[in-house]
């Protein structure tokens, strides 16, 4: 790792600054995890406007916890507001489970503040109701073949996105990630912070870079990991695609080479073969309500995270050898309750925060990626239900800000869901700041995460000491796993 230089400065123990109206924090709700003794946490709400530029409006209600630091006030560095992603991802429990992660110095030299964005969690939660049938059981055909078919996705998307006009009303152009960094910031003051420390995962990041774009003076020490990216929502999710699509066949020759534990062939080019026939099958029947829109989930979810390949390979042959879905069939149904509040807040905030596509730009792309491969995964193409929104935002999300301190970026190497070019990209948007890449890896989400010494320490120097590497720097990575042996 590169020695360090600049230092960014920690929010003063003791600031002063002007508050928002007064906010206690006392119990939590019965499902909140429960911190290790001697460590608790506390919760709480905050009242901000659903409009920040009319504050004397309608307000709405934001969901937020606590863990003070565990080591003497000497030690203390601030705040460290976290945010696990989405957009629609809840972060409520969060100060209680990544901080658990997280390097004991870090823990010992923040208070950990996890909250519920507005629009998901307990935080004005949106409600897209049917969301144009996403929830059917099975759900239908998510590849468009020709025409007709292609008329009858633009459809769903305007079905989809006149159910979240219904459901979320005058809400919908206020879920954005613009007013939730104005919520952020009322975090800050009510906590009597003059900065806020910040780490954000994935959406996280760009939740975190559009902080600094509006409040660069008020931001701290900021960890920005498995980057987004600028750019507008749409493009970020056909980058994805296209980067699902290269991880696919990663996971297949992979798959190959334990054609013992598995079943699905010698070579890359057996377990596609494998992998299509699975598809093809429940496209054409169905097990349970488990179909190829299901099966396409099941597949995005684990492409992501390489220690769910082992699952998705063995679900994959339990279903060519008996039928059975089991194995690739989510933990939680999809259709309850949390994911439809992810579902609806995911597409309410993506079409907040800049315009959608137009109907021939989705079909021409849904085109192209069938050229590169028949079976593509679009489940992650979002936001395309902002070509029919009924609000347009007349800009993009501001990202970065040449005035805000200098961040810690990171990225793994070949993350699928967020590819590292973003973190390139936004570098450039906050200058000063380094990117650490941890090599050799195929999983989204690094710090605190992928028992990388190499980042959690570089990353724990920075949130502490405020030093910042003179260069980028450099780790090696864990590569693909092993499988267990069955019974194991």
């Amino acid at each position: 790792m590169a020695t360090t230089t600049a230092l960014v400065p920690a929010a003063p123990v003791h600031a002063t600054t002007t508050r928002v109206p007064s906010m206690r924090l006392g119990a939590c709700p019965e499902s909140m995890p429960v911190p290790a003794a001697p460590d608790r946490v506390e919760c709480g709400w905050l009242s901000v406007p659903l409009d920040w530029e009319h504050p004397d409006g309608e307000r709405i209600s934001i969901a937020l916890s606590r863990v003070r630091a565990s080591g003497p006030p000497g030690e203390r560095r601030g705040i460290l507001l976290v945010n696990p992603g989405g957009p629609g991802g809840p972060g409520l429990a969060y100060a209680v489970t990544k901080r658990a992660k997280l390097p004991e110095r870090v823990r010992r030299s923040y208070d950990v503040i996890g909250f519920d964005p507005r629009g998901t969690g307990q935080s004005a939660p949106a409600d897209c109701g049917p969301m144009g049938g996403l929830f059917d059981s099975p759900g239908a055909e998510p590849v468009p073949s020709g025409q007709t078919a292609e008329k009858a996705y633009l459809d769903s998307l305007r079905r989809m996105a006149d159910d979240c006009a219904a459901g979320v009303g005058d809400a919908l152009e206020h879920l954005s990630t613009t007013q939730t960094t104005r919520d952020m910031d009322a975090i800050r003051s009510a906590l009597g912070e003059r900065r806020i420390g910040f780490l954000g995962v994935s959406y996280g990041s760009y939740l975190g870079a559009a902080h600094a774009a509006l409040f660069p003076q008020r931001v701290g020490r900021m960890v920005l990991d498995s980057v987004v990216g600028p750019g507008d929502w749409y493009d970020f999710d056909l980058r994805q695609s296209r980067a699902l699509l290269r991880q696919r066949e990663v996971f297949f020759a992979w798959a190959a080479r334990y054609e013992e534990r598995f079943g699905l062939g010698g070579s890359a080019g057996r377990v596609r073969d494998a992998y299509r026939q699975a598809r093809q099958g429940l496209a054409t029947r169905p097990v349970n309500g488990f179909g190829a829109a299901e099966f396409d989930r099941a597949v995005y979810r684990a492409l992501g995270r390489t220690e769910r390949w082992e699952g998705l390979a063995a679900g994959i042959g339990a279903y060519l050898h008996d039928s059975s879905t089991e194995l690739l069939r989510p933990a939680a149904p999809f259709g309850d309750a949390a994911s439809r509040t992810y579902e609806s807040a995911n597409r309410v905030v993506k079409c907040a925060d800049g315009p959608g596509p137009t109907p021939g730009r989705v079909t021409a792309d849904l085109r192209r990626l069938r050229q590169r491969d028949p079976q593509p995964i679009v489940t992650g193409i979002e936001a395309s239900a902002c070509t029919y929104w009924h609000h347009i935002p007349a800009h993009s999300t501001r990202l970065g800000s040449p005035e805000a301190p200098a961040a810690l970026l990171i990225a793994s190497e070949h993350d699928p869901v967020t590819p590292i070019e973003g973190a390139r990209q936004l570098r450039q948007r906050l200058p000063g700041s380094r990117l650490v890449t941890l090599h050799d890896d195929y999983s989204h989400g690094v710090f605190a995460s992928r028992g990388s010494k190499c980042v959690d320490s570089a990353a724990a120097a920075y949130l502490v000491d405020g030093t910042v590497p003179v260069t980028d720097v450099h780790c090696e990575g864990p590569g693909l796993p092993t499988p267990r042996v069955p019974n194991e």
